[in-house]
């Protein structure tokens, strides 16, 4: 048995699930609500504050659509309980972000400055802190929908890709980059 699938899920105090007939699951809490349809085989069953998927057979679509559908009602009750952040950097010489609600404005070595519009669900903000000779410039991205922003943060992320010479270009904050040596001077 799929051992994401048969993990049972515990809902919160202040969250409200809501299955009906077509199996839509709706997901209500006080960050916001979210919704999912959910695969016809799979049935979901709410009792005392623990919500359990589970798949009619032991075929392979059913064995992949049981783990699939509780992670993404996990990521739903998590994301209205108490939501998701992303944090991007920006390192390079004259790299730079700023946002006027939620225009981002990206400078990243390009002749132009990249406008992009984040969608309305992800709040966004950005800061930019001095790390030695350098500046860093930190996009903070928070939103309800882990799909959402996990998709709009590797967008960003691919207007420039750190390079793995000097390091330079947009990265998730933690991330550790495999780093290759230059060219060496011929004795």
């Amino acid at each position: 048995m799929s051992r994401i699938g048969k993990a049972p899920i515990t809902i919160p105090d202040k969250v409200e699930i809501t299955v009906d007939t077509a199996n839509v699951v709706t997901v209500k809490g006080p960050k916001g609500s979210l919704t999912q349809a959910v695969d016809p085989d799979l049935s979901i069953e709410i009792n005392d504050g623990v919500l359990v998927v589970k798949r009619p057979t032991d075929q392979k679509r059913h064995k992949a659509m049981h783990g699939l559908y509780r992670s993404l009602i996990n990521n739903m009750v998590v994301g209205v309980s108490e939501g998701f952040v992303k944090e991007l950097e920006l390192v390079g010489v004259g790299y730079r972000a700023s946002n006027k609600g939620n225009l981002l404005e990206i400078q990243v070595g390009y002749s132009h400055p990249i406008m992009f519009y984040v969608p309305d669900e992800i709040k966004v903000s950005t800061t930019s802190e001095k790390k030695g000779q350098s500046s860093v410039t930190t996009i903070k991205l928070e939103s309800i929908d882990k799909q959402l922003l996990g998709q709009v943060a590797a967008k960003i992320r691919g207007f420039r890709k750190p390079e793995p010479y000097k390091g330079k270009g947009i990265r998730y904050k933690g991330e550790i980059l495999r780093r290759k040596a230059g060219k060496k001077a011929a004795k």
